[in-house]
């Protein structure tokens, strides 16, 4: 009984958490989706969506969890460091849901993957990580990037024929009519770079905030890294393309082009090629680590 209490903690419940999380943060895309073709603002949309999580989530907090440490002095940098958190959070959720307005939860799911390859860029860019040419993790991360983002621009710039048509479209308000005035290519397009937008916007994000845990699927993710690893959690976000094509063609009707399959197998290669060059220089500055240290046990497991 113990053993298999063990193997439901850190294996069935994390994979379940995991599907569920992603399940979730779709279903959050599809509710916009259907709430602007309804008429919604999506401006009222993100007021309501931040009101909500500080109601919910991020109040309760303190209450739930105790501090290992104090607080950090609240002055002028840490009021500029807030301040400048909450505007790149504010816009890279603002162009994100103003390009899934103009595209699809699939193509957001599809572009929500660039995440990795955009934070190793960015943290080559900020001095942040280290480069080396010869070594087979490095390589992987740049190839890695570079197909994603060829992936990326396939998704955005070609649809490609029809794989499985739309079915009737829900009714749609005359807020929303002023998108016809273009051409449903051009706002492909232009939902796509504003999509991409975010994305670029939010390792940014990561990068200034260092580690800080807002929302549901964030505190879930933290406890999966702690249990399966951050690898194990990061590899479930390509299953969010699948989950979201299967939930625009059932809740909206919307179809699914070739241009995004194609698109998005490119970029999960890009993905996984990243998080496989990232994973690779990790293990082997563990081991290094370790046989640098004489006095450490012989038969201590490499991965713990």
């Amino acid at each position: 009984m113990a053993e298999s209490g063990r193997y439901c903690y850190r294996d069935v419940v994390p994979f379940c958490a995991m599907v569920a999380v992603e399940c979730t943060n779709v279903g959050v895309n599809v509710l916009f989706k259907q709430a602007t073709l309804k008429g919604f603002s999506y401006y009222a949309f993100i007021v309501y969506s931040f009101a909500l999580s500080t109601l919910f989530l991020l109040l309760p907090l303190p209450f739930v969890f105790r501090w290992s440490r104090g607080l950090p002095p609240f002055n002028v940098s840490l009021i500029l460091r807030i301040f400048l958190l909450g505007t790149i959070g504010f816009v890279a959720q603002l162009s994100g849901y103003k390009g899934l307005e103009y595209t699809s939860p699939t193509l957001f799911s599809a572009l929500s993957n660039l995440i990795p390859a955009f934070t190793f860029i960015l943290a080559v860019f900020f001095r942040m990580e280290k480069i080396s040419p010869k070594s087979w993790s490095t390589q992987a991360k740049i190839v890695g990037s570079l197909v994603s983002i060829l992936g990326a621009l396939i998704v955005v710039l070609y649809k490609g024929p029809t794989l499985i048509s739309a079915s009737s479209s829900p009714h749609q308000s005359p807020h929303v009519d002023f998108l016809k005035d273009s051409s449903p290519q051009q706002n492909w397009v232009l939902g796509g770079f504003l999509i991409a937008i975010e994305f670029i916007l939010v390792p940014i994000w990561y990068i200034v905030q260092g580690f800080f845990c807002t929302g549901l699927s964030s505190l879930v993710h933290t406890w999966g890294i702690h249990i399966k690893g951050p690898v194990y959690v990061s590899s479930f976000k390509p299953v969010s393309i699948g989950i979201a094509a299967a939930f625009s063609a059932i809740f909206l009707g919307d179809a699914l082009y070739l241009g995004i399959v194609v698109g998005g197998v490119i970029i999960s290669i890009g993905f996984y090629a990243v998080l496989w060059g990232k994973a690779n220089e990790e293990l082997s500055e563990y081991i290094d680590s370790s046989q640098s240290q004489p006095t450490s046990k012989v038969n201590q497991p490499l991965l713990l």
